[in-house]
């Protein structure tokens, strides 16, 4: 048995890996470059033909982990990509929506650059067309937690609780060889406890062989109430100036976590009503989907999301589907807030507003979730004093605030917790997931304090699995 490991690696973004077990090929997620030193790989052809590939396993359907998966059809791939029944539904929103957008930038970089008279350094062409993502939903099945799937004779997966959004999963392999059986964990990206509307990540007793994410491997979240605090302070310093919130927002779990927040922060009267727009209709069908999969979530998100007076406890929320709708919101100058995606600023409407909003001290943009290197978010959490938006240099003069505990991401202790549940412990951990240095900063501390052997793959590594 051997992984390949073809994203993700010593980077962030771009999941994927070709598991090759009994007999098979295997893919774990076909996840979009995001990190604009990266962006080329995206272009990049697997070193396996797609046809090749007996299955697709996908662990959530974060663009990061399904991004790329269109791109796998349109190349050839014809077999089943398992995953759980709510990532199914919302896998396809997300690769609908990236689908679009790709071809609205395309559009818009062609005519932006015929007017400058200049050549891009990038092809004009979307890595794939809303067919080809209406053609990968059809080749999906949905499956439930903890429910085996016999791929052939000798390999078994089963998706486990991942804890980090609405049907995400940890994959656990076993793979029988010589009358042997052998375990390989992939965590998938992994949650944290106790947070609203997803469970707590599954604890798993036995693997040979574990793959683990390592996003926050080197730092831990804040607590609720502290978050809680921070979001009161950054909404009240805004309302005290008229400005208006700009949160950059992932439409899955972050948008609908946000929202419930907001809506507790207001009835607590900690902060003043005001209007809060959901710019973002993935998020908003997100939230539809949610509503399906009541029994996905723990109790606190049934009660939360899937109750009849949801419409009530969310009045102040104005929904905006339409592209006039986005448009208008220029027009309130506020108190308010918009939310929307994507969250790392790499397209989608809230560059618009950071177009509209960025250059007025008035205004804050609240970045709530993990800004990887090299995107929009990144440079302007970063301290960025001018950015690039829409091909022009603005000045960055509204407030800049960042609050970190409410990432979907499991923080270094949550992640050492969950790999203190293996007994014994595996022979073998990979850390991928994280910026480089923080990925080998967890490496060299698990060696020190758990005597783990540890790598942190490169770029395409092959590993065998011993």
């Amino acid at each position: 048995m051997r992984v390949t490991f073809l994203g993700a690696s010593r980077q962030v973004t771009g999941s994927c890996y070709l598991l090759e077990a009994g007999g098979l090929n295997l893919l774990i997620d076909r996840g979009m470059f995001q990190e604009r030193k990266f962006l080329h790989r995206n272009w990049e052809p697997l070193p396996i033909d797609a046809n090749k590939l007996d299955a697709v396993l996908l662990t959530h359907a974060h663009l990061d982990h399904c991004g790329l998966l269109p791109r796998l059809v349109r190349d050839g791939f014809k077999g089943t990509i398992y995953a759980t029944e709510p990532t199914v539904e919302l896998a396809q929103i997300v690769m609908d929506d990236s689908a679009r957008i790709q071809l609205e930038d395309v559009k818009y970089k062609r005519k932006r650059h015929l007017k400058e008279k200049r050549k891009s350094k990038h092809p004009y062409e979307a890595l794939y067309s809303p067919e080809d993502a209406l053609a990968t939903g059809a080749l999906m099945r949905g499956t439930r937690y903890r429910t085996p799937i016999k791929l052939n004779e000798p390999v078994t997966v089963r998706f486990l609780e991942a804890g980090h959004i609405l049907g995400s999963a940890m994959l656990m392999f076993d793979v029988v060889e010589s009358g042997a059986t052998r375990r390989i964990v992939f965590s998938g990206d992994v949650g944290q406890w106790e947070m609203p509307i997803v469970n707590d990540p599954a604890m798993i007793e036995t693997a040979d062989t574990v793959v683990m994410e390592s996003t926050y491997g080197d730092k831990d979240h804040d607590r609720t109430d502290q978050i809680m605090d921070q979001l009161a302070e950054a909404i009240n310093e805004a309302a005290a100036t008229g400005g208006m919130i700009v949160m950059p927002t992932f439409a899955i779990e972050r948008a609908q976590e946000l929202l419930l927040y907001i809506t507790q922060l207001i009835d607590a009267h900690r902060v003043p009503r005001m209007p809060v727009f959901l710019d973002s209709p993935m998020a908003i069908n997100a939230t539809e989907v949610f509503r399906r999969h009541c029994d996905f979530m723990d109790k606190r998100g049934q009660m939360l999301l899937c109750s009849d007076r949801l419409a009530e406890e969310w009045k102040h929320v104005h929904l905006t589907r339409t592209a006039e709708q986005s448009m208008a919101i220029n027009q309130i100058q506020g108190p308010g807030m918009i939310l929307a995606g994507s969250g790392m600023c790499t397209g989608g409407r809230v560059k618009h507003h950071l177009r509209q909003r960025i250059s007025h001290a008035r205004n804050t943009i609240l970045f709530v979730g993990y800004q990887a290197q090299g995107t929009l978010g990144r440079q302007i959490v970063d301290g960025a004093e001018r950015v690039r938006l829409f091909g022009v240099q603005q000045d960055v003069r509204a407030r800049v605030r960042r609050i970190m505990g409410l990432s979907a991401h499991a923080g270094r202790n949550d992640l050492m917790r969950w790999l203190d549940g293996f007994m014994p412990q595996p022979r073998q951990v990979f850390l991928t997931h994280g910026e480089e240095s923080v990925s080998l900063a967890l490496a060299e501390q698990l060696q020190r304090e758990r005597a783990l052997k540890v790598q942190v793959p490169e770029y395409q590594q092959t590993a065998t699995l011993g």
